[in-house]
C-alpha cells in the first residue's frame, strides 16, 4: 500500500510539472498509463536536462563532488601545471590546495606566479593569506600593504577582514577591533562578527559582545537548516558564547 501510494503521489508530481512547464500533453497519457517506464523516460528526457542548468544543482554536485573526491581539483591542476608550467596553472593548483586548507603547500606556487609577472589585485591578496595562514603575519600585512587597491567594495571588504586578522595577531587589537566595527556592517555572512565578538570577549567588553552575538543568533534564526550546516562550527560557538554571557548576567 504504501509503495502505491509513493508511485501515485510521483505521478501526480509529475503530471504537475507537464503542465506548469508546458511540456508535451502526451506525457500526461504515458505517466498514467504505463507509470514505470514513462516516469524513468521524462526524468531523463525532460527534468534531468533542466536540472543540469540550475546553479543551485551545480553548486550542490560540485560539493558532493568536493566531499567525495576532495583532491579532484589538485589532480587536474597538477596534470595541468604538467603540461604548461604558466602562472595561471600555479595559481590554479595554489587555490586548489589552499580550499583544502595546504597553505604551505599553496605558498611558493603564488610567489613563484607573482615572480613570473605583474601580480593582480587577488593574487597579492591570496599570497598574504597564505603568508597569515603559515604563521607569517607581518610579511602578510607588509604584502597587503603592497598590493595595488580593491576598486570593488566587496573586494575591500574581504581584505579589510583578512587586514583585521592580521593586526589582531600582531597584537595591534584596537586597530583590529575598529576595522571589524566597520566590516561587519557590510560584510555577507557571521565570520566578521564572530570574530569581531571574540575580540570584544577577550578585550573584556562582555556586553557589546553580547549584542553582536545576539544579532549573529537573530540572524541565523533566519537561516534554513543547509545554510546553518555551512557554517555550523562558528555559530556553535556564537552561541556557546552567548550561553555563557546570559548565564553570568
Amino acid at each position: 500500500m504504501i509503495v502505491y501510494l509513493a508511485i501515485l503521489a510521483i505521478q501526480v508530481m509529475l503530471v504537475i510539472d507537464v503542465i506548469r512547464n508546458g511540456r508535451n500533453q502526451l506525457w500526461i497519457m504515458a505517466l498514467m498509463f504505463l507509470p514505470g517506464p514513462s516516469t524513468i523516460a521524462y526524468l531523463v528526457i525532460e527534468v534531468y536536462p533542466r536540472l543540469r542548468g540550475n546553479r543551485h544543482v551545480r553548486t550542490a554536485r560540485a560539493k558532493a563532488v568536493a566531499a567525495i573526491d576532495p583532491e579532484r581539483e589538485v589532480r587536474a591542476a597538477r596534470d595541468a601545471l604538467d603540461l604548461a608550467d604558466t602562472a595561471a596553472n600555479r595559481i590554479r593548483l595554489a587555490d586548489a590546495l589552499t580550499r583544502l586548507g595546504r597553505y604551505g603547500e599553496a605558498l611558493p606556487l603564488l610567489r613563484e606566479a607573482i615572480e613570473r609577472g605583474p601580480a593582480d589585485m587577488r593574487t597579492g591578496e591570496k599570497l598574504a593569506r597564505a603568508l597569515f595562514e603559515t604563521g607569517d603575519a607581518a610579511e602578510a600585512l607588509a604584502t597587503l600593504d603592497r598590493n595595488d587597491p580593491a576598486s570593488a567594495q566587496s573586494d575591500r571588504d574581504r581584505q579589510g577582514l583578512l587586514r583585521a586578522r592580521i593586526l589582531e595577531a600582531l597584537g595591534r587589537k584596537e586597530e583590529a577591533m575598529v576595522l571589524y566595527a566597520d566590516l561587519v556592517t557590510r560584510l555577507p555572512g557571521e565570520e566578521g562578527r564572530c570574530r569581531y565578538a571574540a575580540l570584544l570577549l577577550d578585550q573584556g567588553w562582555d556586553k557589546k559582545a553580547r549584542t553582536v552575538l545576539e544579532e549573529v543568533e537573530a540572524r541565523m534564526k533566519r537561516l534554513d537548516r543547509q545554510q546553518r550546516a555551512a557554517e555550523a562550527d562558528m555559530y556553535r560557538w556564537a552561541i556557546d558564547r552567548l550561553g555563557e554571557l546570559r548565564t553570568a548576567r
